[in-house]
């Protein structure tokens, strides 16, 4: 008889633009026991200052912090420090670790590294993304949006958003930062870099989307639109209207999620997350999160249609509007003029 399957690892990404306060943050939480059962990589070497919390080298590459937690260095390929871990962990050359911190550098790009969890067979087996965390400095952050996409990016993408600095940053400063915030990314709750805490930090984001209908228009080319629907779509349905998605609008999707309501399972919602070409296989809750049990979707796209989601998903969804294509037109000729531009 085989052995059950472990159950995969929670991981946290943290990201954010050179100078944000991340590693200010991070070696703040790494006193919380929270953390005690954690493992943290870093993405460069000395990258995070962590001298005054050692206690002993574990392995080559890891050592273990004042906390219990440990912590290691990425050292070029992401799949291989992860692969790595796992290996020393499973083979006990480490301490057990149950959640892990990975550390983006300042001018990272998260997509790279969702579309890696996603995609690698083991790596998609053995880790769950628990959360993208994104550090935003209430001083520079929206310089930083302004002059550098990748900035920008990361703010999207972000589940939740940790705001720093707001000890120094001038009242106008900090306005102009949490409006940038409400335009980039409106559905991220946000939370005080000063006040928060490493159980924070870990928690897994909720799959539910909030409804972005009332949402500021975005910044420059990267918007985030929403979608809330009572039609449910059969599971044949779903695949087509993820295939369209991906195969037509990839390339400025940076990321959707949310809860799709799928025919003959009405008290278990769909969870779909997306990035870029790369979606996740598809799973089922157990249950509704809350009593909304309406399909809830959240795109974050550079150039996207603000309609685009809602009228895709009502074609695949069977409901009848003038001038909107349905299913049939948008499968049987993708590129037909009759698609009313959806797939442009």
């Amino acid at each position: 008889m085989s052995a059950a399957r472990p159950a995969p690892i929670p991981l946290t990404v943290l990201t954010g633009f050179l100078g944000a306060g991340k590693t200010t943050l991070l070696n703040r939480l790494l006193r919380d026991p929270a953390l005690a059962d954690a493992a943290v990589v870093v993405n460069e070497a000395g990258e995070i200052g962590i001298d005054h919390l050692l206690v002993e080298h574990v392995a080559e590459g890891v050592v273990a912090l004042a906390g219990g937690c440990l912590c290691c260095s990425l050292r070029g390929d992401l799949i291989a420090t992860l692969e790595d871990l796992l290996r020393a962990r499973d083979n006990k050359r480490i301490p057990p670790f149950n959640r892990l911190v990975l550390e983006t550098s300042g001018l990272a790009d998260p997509a790279p590294i969702l579309q890696t969890l996603t995609l690698h067979p083991y790596l998609a087996m053995r880790y769950r993304l628990a959360a993208v965390v994104t550090v935003v400095s209430a001083v520079e952050g929206p310089q930083a949006a302004g002059e550098h996409l990748d900035a920008a990016r990361q703010i999207a993408m972000a589940d939740r958003i940790v705001l720093s600095k707001l000890d120094v940053a001038s009242g106008d400063e900090a306005a102009a930062t949490r409006a940038l915030l409400a335009k980039l990314n409106p559905a991220a709750p946000i939370e005080d870099a000063g006040v928060v805490t490493a159980m924070s930090l870990i928690a897994e984001a909720p799959p539910t989307a909030r409804d972005l209908s009332e949402a500021p228009a975005g910044h420059g080319d990267i918007r985030a639109i929403s979608l809330a629907s009572e039609a449910p779509l059969t599971r044949e349905a779903y695949d087509m209207f993820v295939e369209l998605l991906r195969s037509a609008h990839a390339p400025k999707l940076l990321r959707l999620k949310g809860l799709i309501r799928i025919v003959g399972e009405p008290d278990r919602p769909l969870v779909v997350q997306g990035v870029r070409h790369v979606f996740a296989e598809p799973r089922f809750l157990d249950a509704w999160p809350d009593d909304d049990r309406r399909t809830r979707l959240v795109a974050i796209g550079e150039g996207l249609e603000p309609d685009l989601i809602a009228k895709l998903y009502a074609a695949f969804a069977g409901q009848a509007s003038v001038d909107r294509p349905d299913r049939a037109a948008l499968v049987e000729s993708p590129l037909s003029p009759r698609s009313g531009g959806l797939l442009g």
